[in-house]
């Protein structure tokens, strides 16, 4: 079994998608991103054939769009397909979430 060093790898963006390049399955993907303090405008959306659960691990995460309100640590929402949030750091601290996402029931080819 494989490890991934998924926090060590971050890209500039604030992102990082461990997916099938490193798993070898397209059933599954996961995205662990980071939010600085004051950051905003980051769009999160599943996309055709997908289905995301977005989790706020550590701060708390303002959001717009199919969801509006605060995301608070701990929580999570459940998103389909073309639906959008834009997600803000409004904490004096960095804010990581993760998203977990698959195929939606119709399926996405590859």
């Amino acid at each position: 079994m494989k490890i991934f060093d998924v926090a060590g790898k971050v890209a500039p963006s604030g992102e990082y998608l461990l997916g099938s390049r490193e798993t070898g399955s397209h059933a599954c993907y996961l995205i662990y991103g980071v939010l600085k303090p004051g950051e905003r405008d980051r769009e999160l959306k599943p996309g055709h054939g997908h289905e995301e659960i977005i989790l706020a691990v550590s701060g708390d995460l303002q959001c717009s769009g199919k969801y509006s309100g605060i995301l608070r640590q701990g929580q999570a929402v459940h998103m389909i397909g073309e639906e959008t949030v834009s997600v803000e750091n409004r904490g004096k601290e960095s804010a990581v979430y993760v998203i977990c996402g698959g195929h939606s029931g119709g399926g996405h080819a590859h």
